[in-house]
C-alpha cells in the first residue's frame, strides 16, 4: 500500500490545528475573572501565584475589619500592598469598620478561636467580597483564609457557598505544599509575619498562651 505522504502530512497539520483550538476554547472557558478575599499579605503571595498560574485574572480585596489593633491593620494592609505589587494583581481595599465586626460578633466574645465567631467572621469577609465580585462584575470569588495551617478549609468552604453558590471557588490552598510556598515568598520578600489570627479575642488568647509558655519554661530552668 502507497502512502501520499503530501496527504498524510497535510492531515497531520490539521488535526494539529484543531487540537490547538480546542484547547484554546477549553483554556478560555476555563479560566476566570477571580475576586481573591485577602486576609494578609503572606497567604495572598502563594495564594495568588497559584492562580494566575492557572491562567485566571486575580484581583485581591483586603476587607478585614476583624484586624486589631488599627496598627496591625495598617501593618497588614501595607503588607497586602506590597504582595500585589510584587506579584502583578491589582488590589481594592475597602474602608475599615470595626464597629461592624464588634456588632456582628458581639454575642461571641467567650467563643474559642477557631469557634462560632470566625465562622461569623468568615461570613461577614466573604459576603462583602461577593458584593464586591457582583458589583465589578467579575466571574467568582475566594479567600485565602484555607492556606492557614490551624483553618478549617471544609469550614470556610462551606461559608463560601452559603455565601455565594456555584460563584464560590471551592479551594484548600494549603494543599500540594501551598501553605510552604507562602512561607517560602514571605522569607524570599522579607514580609512581615503576624503573630495572631487578627482579632481582639484571638490577641488576648496568644498572649495567655506565651505568658502560660514562658511560665513553664521559667520553672523548668
Amino acid at each position: 500500500m502507497r502512502i501520499n505522504v503530501n496527504l498524510a502530512f497535510y492531515y497531520f497539520n490539521a488535526g494539529y490545528l484543531a487540537c490547538q483550538i480546542g484547547y484554546r476554547v477549553w483554556y478560555t472557558a476555563h479560566t476566570m475573572k477571580i475576586v481573591l478575599h485577602i486576609c494578609c499579605g503572606v497567604c495572598a503571595a502563594g495564594v495568588a501565584e497559584r492562580l494566575t498560574s492557572e491562567g485566571h485574572q486575580v484581583r485581591g480585596l483586603f476587607y478585614n475589619p476583624n484586624i486589631h489593633p488599627v496598627e496591625e491593620y495598617e501593618r497588614r494592609r501595607e503588607v497586602a500592598q506590597a504582595v500585589a505589587q510584587e506579584s502583578g494583581f491589582s488590589l481594592a481595599v475597602l474602608s475599615h469598620t470595626p464597629e461592624e465586626w464588634f456588632k456582628t460578633t458581639s454575642s461571641l466574645e467567650k467563643e474559642p478561636e477557631g469557634g462560632r465567631r470566625c465562622e461569623v467572621c468568615f461570613r461577614l469577609r466573604l459576603k462583602k467580597t461577593r458584593d464586591y465580585m457582583l458589583a465589578h462584575g467579575w466571574d467568582a470569588f475566594t479567600t485565602t483564609l484555607t492556606v492557614g495551617p490551624q483553618k478549617s478549609a471544609d469550614g470556610i468552604n462551606r461559608v463560601g457557598r452559603e455565601v455565594g453558590g456555584d460563584s464560590f471557588l471551592v479551594r484548600d490552598f494549603k494543599k500540594k505544599g501551598g501553605f510552604q510556598r507562602t512561607m517560602e515568598l514571605a522569607k524570599k520578600w522579607s514580609l512581615y509575619r503576624q503573630h495572631y489570627c487578627g482579632c481582639i479575642y484571638s490577641l488576648r488568647e496568644t498572649d495567655i498562651k506565651r505568658l502560660a509558655d514562658k511560665r513553664i519554661c521559667g520553672a523548668v530552668i
